[in-house]
């Protein structure tokens, strides 16, 4: 077996000494319009606290809030990401992990001690690279079928239908495919729409959505660091929402600053775009909140050289006041660490008319706070079109009793009956969460 380099031990005992430090605040004071932003704690190594990927023992499912009930809608899945509902009611899921890194963009040393951490995560088998179909004909809540939709695509996400052609969103680009209702196949080639900034993939996964109007994709592409700290030159065109015209595949930059947009959905009453994303960590426990905002056209939200607006980041260089003057003030905040990636509101008749128009927000966890924040599945109710209220849990019982995620939750959609599913790429299932009758 190959040893790992003497330095590469001390660095990862280093990095696991670095697990200590102060006490963090209750997980609450990082939600909502006005999060509690402490003092940052900068440290020579990122603070570590993985939660080991275990897997869901026979029987065991996670735990709906009071009133609901939760079940399996497909299981047996290879790391499904990301859920989008076709108007049929068939079911399509990204099974999809990061792409391989160009050679000499792995990291150096720091990266390889990451990754052996995203490996215990449970964040490094190979892509699966497949976008699968599940259909529900019986309505029994569980997907009879299961089959392969579309097939060697490149680390694919995000995905959108316009009229008689699927958008599918690849680490790389956007690329299209002729669609047929009811299909359970496509074989036809990719048509590609639009380059996206690609190379390293510090953050891989690229969110998608479709205009109302139908002429024009939304795509989110996170940063390809923490805080650009390998160049601001491999950050050209990421850490920001792109607006893809249809016709044409023109791409320009609708909204930067935001470190990992994940999440895009549109919010129906207001009729704004919203982004759940994910903020920069190594500054302590309870920076920086993740969170979820309003996108306004051509809006600047900070990153990298500040958070929440004005607050600068000291550790970037050069600094940048005039960008700083520009930031504008996320919404609502997710909690520090959260890793909030799953977006959608709530819609149909199933859930009670409280949850309309409110957002659902799947939270895949922390691997850098203690204790652990997110593993969940939260609602936020809104209120002419805006956060109205703190956060409730939806599906929690993620981690087991010696602190082991048997799950992470990551995408959620509603299916055609009005429930909420939720994709967990750790237990390799789809749940199903619904009211009890």
């Amino acid at each position: 077996m190959t040893r790992p380099p003497l330095l590469a031990v001390s660095l990862l005992a280093l990095t696991l000494a670095a697990c200590g430090g102060s006490e963090a605040l209750d997980p609450s004071a990082g939600f909502g319009p006005n999060p509690t932003l402490p003092a940052p704690q900068i440290s020579l190594f990122p603070r570590v606290n993985i939660a080991e990927a275990v897997g869901w023992p026979a029987g065991r499912t996670p735990v709906a809030a009071p009133g609901f009930r939760v079940q399996a809608f497909a299981s047996g899945l290879d790391h499904p990401r990301w859920l989008y509902r076709l108007p049929n009611g068939d079911i399509l899921v990204a099974e999809s992990n990061a792409p391989p890194k160009p050679e000499g963009q792995s990291g150096g040393l720091r990266g390889w001690v990451q990754g052996l951490f995203m490996k215990k995560a449970g964040a490094r088998a190979p892509s699966a690279n497949r976008i699968t179909l599940l259909r529900d004909a019986d309505g029994d809540g569980v997907a009879e079928v299961k089959t392969a939709f579309l097939e060697n695509l490149n680390s694919p996400f995000g995905m959108a239908l316009v009229g008689d052609v699927l958008y599918v969103a690849n680490a790389d680009a956007v690329v299209a495919f002729p669609y047929q209702a009811g299909q359970t196949r496509i074989a036809a080639p990719a048509r590609k729409l639009a380059d996206l900034p690609a190379g390293r993939n510090h953050h891989w996964t690229k969110s998608l959505v479709a205009s109302a109007d139908g002429q024009r994709l939304y795509v989110g592409v996170g940063s390809n660091s923490n805080i650009g700290e390998n160049g601001l030159e491999e950050e050209t065109g990421r850490a920001a929402i792109h607006e893809i015209d249809i016709a044409t595949g023109a791409d320009r930059i609708f909204a930067s600053g935001l470190r990992n947009p994940v999440g895009l959905a549109w919010q129906p009453d207001s009729g704004k775009l919203w982004v759940s994303v994910n903020e920069r960590d190594e500054l302590g426990n309870d920076l920086v909140p993740d969170y979820m905002t309003s996108v306004t056209p051509g809006g600047f939200y900070g990153w990298p050289w500040s958070y929440y607006g004005p607050i600068v980041d000291a550790r970037v260089e050069p600094r940048n006041p005039d960008m700083v003057a520009r930031a504008l003030k996320p919404d609502y905040a997710l909690g520090a660490h959260t890793a909030s990636l799953g977006l959608t509101f709530g819609e149909g008749g199933l859930f009670p008319a409280r949850y309309r128009g409110g957002a659902f927000v799947g939270q895949h966890g922390s691997w850098n706070r203690t204790p652990r924040n997110g593993y969940r599945v939260i609602f936020v109710p809104f209120a002419g079109g805006v956060p109205a209220g703190p956060p409730e849990d939806i599906l929690t019982g993620f981690l087991n009793d010696e602190d082991q995620a048997m799950g992470r939750p990551v995408g959620v959609q509603f299916d055609g009956a009005g429930a909420l599913l939720v994709a967990d790429d750790v237990g390799n299932v789809i749940w199903r969460v619904s009211p009890r009758a």
